[in-house]
């Protein structure tokens, strides 16, 4: 890729397809997409449902649906995704079909790479309507064998060429990471076993935070750091203390009813600050976040999300990237639809989202 092109990666949810630990949970069927359909508005002028357009309520289990993701992807100068990754310790993984299908049929030719989401699902991870506080897996953390064992189940990823490297290093996200009982440990031999494997010298270690007070609490030194949850991000940054603000809004709107609410404006506003200027930081771009068909009232979302402002946040982000050497971005999300944030054609706006993103990654 040429160095005045931004490098955009994806976020890309594997969530629409049934799994036996689905069925298991929430009833026969149940993907993503269950949530979703059945959403209503909370409000007066609330989005909902948000109905899928050019690929319909797909299913992952047709390889034909990844090959018109990538098309899509394409045509918003996407350079790849990041597939969300869940190993649970001792072997256990899910969601991971879509994946090992690309990786051993090599289809869709499309640039790609993990992102490990390290943490537990609770009921409340995917369902409003569960009992929240109860365990569904949760995430273990067994030590160096188990480490072997993960890197060997995805050494063959490490080696295609398709997979995203950084100066000919794997990039490798990691997600949760107060949940490491030892980060440090677990990236040093990672990348001993990348070496001793004759692939790199060592990994592109990118540590992803909720915010800037969780990467500074952080004790592990990775490659590049960034921030996922911008609205999260945006409240540190006013000086509002999230986690006890968060919890006022939700009481609030147990009786007033709505969701915690931020202005799309406003994020668009803030989404570039002097972190972003760092080499070893990499931005994010939002379009739009509705957190409510999996949380209800206890949801958070975006209000007065427009293309319009979409085009500010790419100009905005893109055009302070590219003055940097490093000019990766990554986009949150391509098809997160049960966050209401997504990419993907929707009836309501089309492919206006893509179509803009495109204006400035050709």
């Amino acid at each position: 890729m040429k160095d005045n092109k931004p490098k955009i990666i994806a976020y890309y949810l594997p969530q629409y397809y049934p799994f036996p630990e689905n069925d298991e949970w929430w009833g026969k069927g149940f993907t993503e997409w269950t949530n979703v359909g059945k959403t209503q508005p909370l409000f007066k002028g609330h989005y909902q449902p948000k109905v899928p357009a050019d690929l319909g309520y797909y299913d992952l289990r047709l390889p034909v649906i990844a090959e018109q993701q990538v098309e899509l992807a394409r045509r918003a100068g996407v350079y790849g995704f990041c597939y969300w990754h869940y190993w649970f310790g001792n072997g256990k993984e899910l969601l991971d079909m879509p994946f090992k299908r690309a990786l051993e049929t090599g289809k869709p030719d499309f640039p790609f790479c993990l992102g490990w989401a390290a943490e537990g699902w609770m009921a409340k991870t995917w369902n409003k309507d569960s009992n929240s506080g109860r365990w569904l897996i949760q995430q273990e953390f067994p030590g160096e064998e188990d480490n072997l064992n993960h890197f060997n189940q995805y050494l063959k990823a490490f080696k295609d060429p398709r997979y995203i490297k950084v100066d000919g290093r794997p990039f490798f996200l990691l997600y949760c990471l107060k949940n490491f009982p030892d980060i440090q440990g677990f990236m040093d031999q990672w990348n001993r076993f990348i070496r001793e494997a004759g692939v790199a010298d060592s990994f592109y270690f990118v540590g992803l935070a909720k915010n800037m007070d969780e990467l500074k609490a952080c004790p592990g030194k990775f490659d590049a750091t960034s921030v996922n949850n911008l609205y999260t991000s945006f409240y540190f940054n006013k000086g509002i203390h999230m986690k006890g603000y968060r919890f006022m809004e939700r009481i609030i709107g147990k009786f007033r009813k709505r969701p915690i609410m931020i202005n799309y404006r406003e994020v668009v506003d803030k989404i570039w600050n002097r972190d972003c200027e760092r080499e070893d930081f990499i931005p994010t771009i939002i379009p739009n976040w509705d957190h409510t068909p999996r949380s209800g009232y206890n949801g958070t979302m975006f209000y007065n999300t427009t293309p319009e402002l979409w085009d500010e946040m790419c100009k905005k982000v893109i055009d302070n990237t590219l003055k940097k050497n490093n000019k990766i971005i990554m986009l949150k999300s391509w098809n997160e639809w049960g966050e209401g944030n997504y990419m993907e054609p929707d009836l309501k706006y089309g492919t206006a989202y893509i179509d803009i993103l495109a204006k400035y990654t050709k």
